[in-house]
């Protein structure tokens, strides 16, 4: 059991990378599909052949498939875990549109994209709030938009957790089956963060066993999101809550002749 307040990267790589497939469904293609679904209704779409679509904490791979379904190539896959890019390379293998990036989200993109050569980047599945500070956001959002070519999107899937829940209500069961629980308890520290702990059940025969792991995240609020957007130069095209509760923001880079 681990009682330290670890890092987010450290947390998914002692806890929860294994384990992560199958907290968000276990079906990576299934997945893929909806999000395709998804990009597809807010627009996304590669402007000609060759056009860069960048996937900000990739995990196992559903929106980096999503975007190569759409046509995007290449497609820069991210992540902080080996674990995840491994399994992202087993559902991609033989694809040569998918390039995964072992690398932090705060320096990949001016390192891995020309600026005004990306058509999309998405940053999904509560990424952004296991930035190690609400400073880095800001700075995330001008890379993105110098990235993006005119009329390139940016879409963003996060948890709000501006607003605080009090006892009970702050035990949420994650995913449960018969050899699986997953819940997670918040603790509300201060303004821009709560930490999140994460309790694991794993059943081996007949008996359980139980690890633990806690991790900050930030408390991101829709409107401040919106607004270092804005400030970013980017345009705020949606901005609501999303599946499974999560918000979900959608913006573009304008044509100069439209900005």
């Amino acid at each position: 059991m681990t009682s330290a307040v670890s890092t987010a990267v450290e947390h998914y790589d002692r806890l929860l990378a294994e384990h992560y497939t199958w907290m968000i469904g276990g079906d990576v293609g299934q997945l893929a599909e909806r999000q395709a679904g998804l990009f597809t209704e807010l627009g996304l779409a590669p402007s000609a052949e060759g056009t860069t679509a960048v996937d900000l904490g990739c995990g196992p791979g559903a929106q980096t498939l999503a975007l190569a379904r759409l046509g995007f190539a290449p497609v820069l896959a991210v992540d902080t875990s080996r674990e995840l890019l491994d399994e992202l390379a087993r559902h991609t293998r033989g694809s040569t549109a998918v390039r995964p990036v072992h690398g932090d989200l705060r320096t990949v993109l001016p390192q891995a994209v020309a600026p005004g050569t990306a058509g999309a980047v998405v940053c999904m599945g509560d990424t952004l709030p296991h930035l190690p500070a609400r400073s880095d956001i800001p700075v995330l959002l001008g890379d993105i938009a110098r990235a993006l070519c005119p009329g390139g999107h940016f879409v963003a899937a996060y948890r709000d957790l501006t607003g605080e829940l009090h006892g009970t209500d702050r035990f949420i069961p994650v995913r449960a089956d018969a050899d699986r629980i997953l819940t997670c308890f918040l603790e509300y520290r201060d303004e821009e963060t709560v930490t999140v702990h994460d309790v694991l059940h794993t059943r081996t025969g007949a008996s359980w066993q139980m690890r633990a792991g806690s991790y900050p995240k930030l408390r991101i609020g829709p409107s401040w999101l919106a607004g270092q957007c804005r400030e970013a130069g980017l345009r705020v095209r949606s901005d609501t809550t999303g599946p499974g509760g999560m918000r979900l923001l959608h913006a573009d880079k304008p044509s100069p002749a439209s900005s």
